[in-house]
């Protein structure tokens, strides 16, 4: 059963990710979903789930920024700079940018959680942890005590970062990844699945899944990240 609803949502995007947000606001948040909103350029249907599919660069002659929140609701795309670029591009437009965090998730009293996050089910979040603005955690994943995960990252199904940890920004790190408590991650790591790490890591680095194993190319280059791409 739905919750009841007292704030009015519109979802950037209307991806795969897009359908997913839609039903996770609809049945387990306090928001009504009113729309949904496409740059120009990728516009290719009028409707979802029977609502407005509208182009995102007129979006506030649609939805009024003082009577609506925004999600940005991409996934990873270039290294989550396409996230990014569009979160930015809403809280200019004067979007209140909204987080979900599961009725199903493990969050102690005491995290702080940025803007425009999405926390799935079995999350568990302990004290002290706290997480930037515009981050992914999919779904069952450990966050230990007093570790901190920066802007703009991704954390796919059944990680475990221990205590201590820092991730930096714009990281992907992948499934049933591990990663030892008291490490830095630096910003723009890929970490692919079942990696374990068990020491710091430098700007940009590729891990596979033996332990701490770099790979001979740049986690940009393997996103297609153009110059271009990168956001202020």
């Amino acid at each position: 059963m739905s919750m009841k609803k007292s704030k009015k949502l519109v979802l950037v995007g209307d991806s795969a990710l897009a359908e997913i947000a839609y039903e996770y606001f609809t049945y387990d948040s306090e928001f009504e979903v009113v729309g949904f909103s496409v740059e120009k350029a990728y516009l290719r249907r009028e409707k979802l789930f029977g609502l407005p599919v509208v182009p995102f660069e007129d979006i506030e002659t649609y939805y009024d920024p003082q009577e609506h929140y925004a999600f940005v609701a991409i996934a990873y795309r270039k290294m989550n700079r396409v996230r990014t670029r569009l979160y930015k591009a809403v809280k200019a437009k004067g979007y209140k940018l909204t987080s979900y965090v599961s009725s199903h998730a493990f969050v102690w009293r005491n995290v702080e959680i940025g803007e425009n996050c999405f926390i799935f089910e079995d999350n568990v979040i302990q004290p002290f942890v706290k997480i930037g603005n515009n981050v992914i955690l999919w779904s069952g994943n450990h966050i230990g005590h007093h570790s901190v995960i920066k802007d703009n990252c991704f954390l796919a199904s059944h990680i475990v970062v221990s205590g201590f940890v820092e991730i930096g920004e714009n990281c992907f790190i992948g499934v049933n990844s591990t990663i030892a408590n008291n490490l830095k991650i630096a910003k723009n790591c890929l970490i692919g699945a079942g990696t374990i790490i068990l020491r710091d890591t430098k700007e940009g680095e590729v891990y596979g899944s033996k332990m701490s194993e770099t790979k001979p190319y740049n986690a940009l280059e393997y996103f297609k990240v153009e110059p271009e791409d990168e956001v202020d």
